[in-house]
């Protein structure tokens, strides 16, 4: 196993990886913490690192969170302390997400339209390799320990539904409508743009999953982004 399936590998996890990776002394997640955020993010880290060992190892429904506890060398309720739910060991980057999300329409320049905002930071996220964009080496196992679980599975579905009504409120603020109760067009538009780029992360995860070379995967999924915005900006013009 390689470095960065032990760190996860994936997209919707907290390391590198999609579900855990091991902490790494001095890294820029670790910027402007104190030593007791530090220490929590370490532990944080460890945890998950360890349970996307056993998972992509064994497969999800097939590991106990005792037995994560175990190799994190922590106590069954401190896991639970940092992760709710078993699902958020190995998907521990949806907060993630929401959060870059929000950031990329709030702190957008005066000139920016949501729109392109979320252009800039999809495209962003892929040329950095960003777990969050999908696409690096060993995602593949990621990928197939999501699809081998129900229960990740509907988890993810759920947090795609969770990112739609985060934008929707996002769009409600860019628009000067109540952000609170989003309207109807809103709404929409939130949908269908979650919807695209739902679709591009599903093909590159597909292309992963048959062994396609990651840096071709990587080239192609950039052009289906920007496919993907020019037609999201004529079908939404509100919001570009």
């Amino acid at each position: 196993m390689t470095d960065q399936e032990r760190r996860g590998g994936g997209p919707a996890t907290d390391g590198g990886r999609t579900g855990g990776r091991q902490a790494e002394t001095g890294s820029a997640e670790e910027d402007g913490l104190t030593l007791r955020e530090r220490k929590k993010l370490r532990t944080r880290q460890r945890i998950s690192g360890e349970a996307t060992l056993l998972f992509i190892r064994r497969g999800f429904d097939n590991v106990t969170v005792a037995e994560v506890a175990r190799a994190a060398e922590v106590s069954t309720m401190t896991v639970f302390n940092y992760f709710p739910r078993k699902e958020d060991l190995f998907l521990d980057r949806i907060p993630e997400g929401r959060e870059l999300l929000t950031r990329a329409v709030r702190e957008r320049g005066a000139d920016e339209s949501p729109l392109a905002a979320l252009r800039r930071l999809t495209l962003g996220l892929l040329a950095e390799r960003h777990p969050l964009a999908g696409v690096g080496e060993g995602f593949e196992h990621f990928w197939r320990t999501v699809l081998d679980s129900p229960a990740l599975r509907a988890r993810g579905r759920e947090a795609v539904e969770e990112m739609e009504d985060v934008l929707a409120v996002l769009l409600g603020e860019a628009v000067g409508g109540d952000a609170g109760r989003p309207g109807r067009d809103v709404r929409l538009a939130a949908a269908l743009i979650i919807a695209g780029i739902r679709a591009a992360f599903a093909g590159a995860a597909a292309r992963q999953l048959g062994g396609d070379p990651v840096d071709a995967v990587a080239v192609e999924q950039a052009e289906v982004l920007r496919r993907t915005f020019d037609a999201l900006e004529r079908a939404l013009p509100g919001f570009a």
